[in-house]
């Protein structure tokens, strides 16, 4: 068993693998994400002008300039400093909100705590969220420790995330999921900071989703697949690392999962709680989407990191697109506010369809 710093060095390792494979590699699913098959009913005549758009929205009291958040990406090595700085800064520049990657690298090693205390550093002002493992909650994880961490780092919220699927395929993965609803409805109770669940690429189901919001969950990532694919992440660097079997298991996998549209649509269906849309997400139209289906806010990871490796400025102007974008699709279905969104009409094509069982 790994212990203290030498866990927290094998972890960080991974961190720098997956940033690499992810930058250099194709690591995105082979099965669609669903929005190309939904069409958002067009309005000729919006009876209003393209300045009257107003995308603002707001999370736990922090208010977003439009409803996009940056997904949790990194933390903990030493190289993803810089990422996350550059990132944050964005955010606090655009009036966005941000998710850190797993803070367990700071758990295990308080050395590694600056990658992350950036953040709040360049970004005063923004919501900021960070995570950690599922896995690591269903040990004896230290309440305390987490509690004084997530004040150190002065966040907002702690988001858990949910990845079985990685877990198995990972090199020294660690597949231990029992007892995690349990340490959820805990986190709900004792942390005083709002708790959301997120997939990584697999999505939530209807029936996940109903228990976390019995569990008392703020929001629910859904997290589907379409998006960056980490069975074949997990692949790439199982085969690297000379585990074969593993990385043939990654490659079967790599169709695993619900479609991230399917799986918002599910969920919108099925709980109250505020929903995320990620997986897939790609442009501004396909945060507008999301909404009209249920979502309160859309996020990304992958055209962040990939963005932000090349400048802060290609960052930058890839978030103006965005919103660009998304006003676009506002103005063209006549919606003056966010929340008109949740009116407009749309179609779906018989792929997602039967998806649903329609």
């Amino acid at each position: 068993m790994y212990k203290g710093k030498e866990m927290s060095d094998k972890v960080q390792r991974r961190k720098v693998d997956h940033i690499s494979i992810c930058l250099k590699e194709k690591v995105e699913s082979p099965v669609s994400a669903g929005f190309e098959h939904l069409h958002l009913v067009h309005n000729s005549m919006p009876e209003m002008d393209f300045g009257d758009v107003d995308p603002s929205t707001s999370i736990f009291g922090h208010r977003l300039s439009f409803p996009f958040l940056f997904d949790s990406i990194t933390g903990g090595p030493k190289e993803t400093k810089a990422i996350n700085q550059a990132i944050s800064e964005v955010a606090q520049e655009k009036g966005l909100g941000l998710f850190l990657g797993s803070i367990r690298s700071a758990l295990e090693d308080s050395s590694t705590k600056d990658t992350y205390f950036v953040a709040r550093d360049v970004a005063p002002d923004v919501f900021l969220a960070v995570n950690i493992g599922a896995p690591q909650l269903s040990r004896s994880l230290d309440i305390d420790k987490l509690k004084s961490l997530i004040s150190d780092v002065k966040a907002d919220a702690l988001v858990v995330h949910l990845n079985p699927l990685q877990e198995v395929v990972q090199v020294d993965g660690e597949p231990n999921f029992k007892g995690v609803y349990d340490k959820i409805r805990f986190l709900v109770k004792n942390v005083n900071v709002p708790i959301i669940v997120k997939e990584v690429g697999a999505g939530i189901s209807k029936e996940t989703a109903a228990k976390l919001e019995l569990a008392g969950v703020s929001a629910i990532n859904i997290a589907g697949l379409g998006g960056t694919n980490w069975a074949i992440v997990e692949s790439i660097r199982s085969k690297k690392l000379g585990d074969l079997s593993k990385g043939s298991l990654g490659e079967l996998f790599s169709s695993w999962g619900i479609p991230s549209v399917v799986s918002l649509i599910e969920c919108a269906q099925n709980v109250k709680v505020p929903l995320i849309s990620s997986g897939g997400v790609r442009s501004g139209l396909d945060i507008a989407k999301s909404l009209v289906l249920g979502a309160k806010y859309g996020a990304m990871a992958l055209p962040v990191l990939r963005s932000v490796k090349k400048s802060k400025l290609t960052l930058t102007s890839f978030v103006d697109q965005l919103l660009f974008e998304f006003k676009t699709a506002m103005f063209l279905t006549g919606c003056r506010n966010v929340t008109e969104l949740k009116t407009v009409r749309y179609f779906m094509d018989s792929d997602l369809k039967s998806w649903l069982g329609r």
